[in-house]
């Protein structure tokens, strides 16, 4: 039974994720609805997921003067998940990465943010929410794909002040998408006939029970055009780039290799996990000198304001 409970959600949301990710997803639902098992190499991934997760979940790095934040962010985002629902590379639900974002924003002994990356992408649902709030936060946030950032993790991404790539990873695929799944012919040799009784004219439209019609593939198409549109546009902020640009240039769906992705300022740089690390303790130990000196000569000087410096 949970495993259609997910089946629907999956036809139900708009998806801003590399179209193999969603296949993947597809498959493994649809073997679960049916009544299929997860096989031990599946409960084994799963397990071993969990514990990278927690790994990082826990990971802090010190820098002398202040700690920063590393927050995972892995897997396909859903607004609400469990690492469990999906077998292999797990979920992240996008609800739970935010309260632990506003703990992070919260806690006066962290400098900075680290969103640290893996992500194929996901729903769009609440994608845009979790991008104000990073937007908003008055300490610094810097996104790293280690290694995929694509799709709507990369939208999130671009939410950050800056944001890097590891050597060999990937970024991009800007673009939404729905799915719509017609059962009826599958519904007809198992000699089933449902009947959908409804009030509303457009209550209905979209079931799985029957073909897609014209008037309804147009409304779903501009939706997914509306979500794209926002997409591009968080993208153009992000970057600082014209709108026009990011649409007709690096918005049409293809993900690019590390170095393409600066050549195409979709990144800042490329650095491995390591070295990007580094370089921020050694900006937060130079921001503390500087704050230290100008809280000597202007004692109001209010701490969000000093750590506004340390990745600038």
């Amino acid at each position: 039974m949970r495993g259609a409970f997910l089946l629907a959600e999956l036809y139900r949301n708009t998806w801003a994720i590399l179209p193999e990710s969603l296949s993947v997803m597809q498959s493994v639902l649809h073997r679960w609805a049916a009544g299929g098992k997860i096989s031990e190499d599946d409960r084994m991934k799963i397990a071993a997921d969990k514990a990278m997760r927690a790994e990082r979940k826990s990971n802090a790095a010190s820098s002398g003067g202040g700690m920063i934040a590393v927050l995972p962010l892995y897997g396909v985002l859903v607004p609400r998940g469990d690492p469990d629902d999906i077998s292999g590379g797990g979920v992240t639900g996008l609800q739970q990465f935010a309260e632990t974002f506003r703990a992070a924003a919260a806690d006066p002994s962290v400098s900075a943010i680290m969103i640290d990356i893996d992500s194929p992408g996901g729903s769009t649902f609440g994608v845009q929410e979790l991008c104000s709030e990073i937007q908003a936060c008055k300490k610094p946030v810097v996104a790293f794909a280690n290694p995929i950032a694509a799709s709507a993790a990369y939208w999130i991404g671009t939410s950050a002040s800056e944001f890097y790539c590891t050597p060999s990873g990937q970024v991009g695929s800007i673009g939404v998408y729905a799915c719509h799944l017609d059962e009826s012919e599958a519904m007809k040799m198992a000699g089933l006939t449902p009947t959908l009784i409804s009030a509303g004219k457009f209550k209905v439209e979209g079931n799985k029970f029957s073909p897609l019609d014209e008037e309804c593939r147009q409304y779903i198409q501009s939706q997914v055009d509306a979500i794209y549109w926002q997409f591009v546009s968080a993208v153009a902020k992000g970057r600082k780039m014209p709108v026009a640009s990011v649409r007709d240039g690096m918005g049409q769906g293809r993900i690019l290799l590390a170095k393409n992705a600066v050549t195409e300022n979709m990144i800042d740089g490329v650095a491995t996990f390591g070295e990007f690390i580094q370089n921020m303790q050694k900006k937060i130990k130079q921001s503390g000198q500087q704050a230290a000196m100008t809280t000597a000569r202007t004692p109001k000087l209010d701490a969000a304001s000093r750590m506004l410096s340390i990745i600038k």
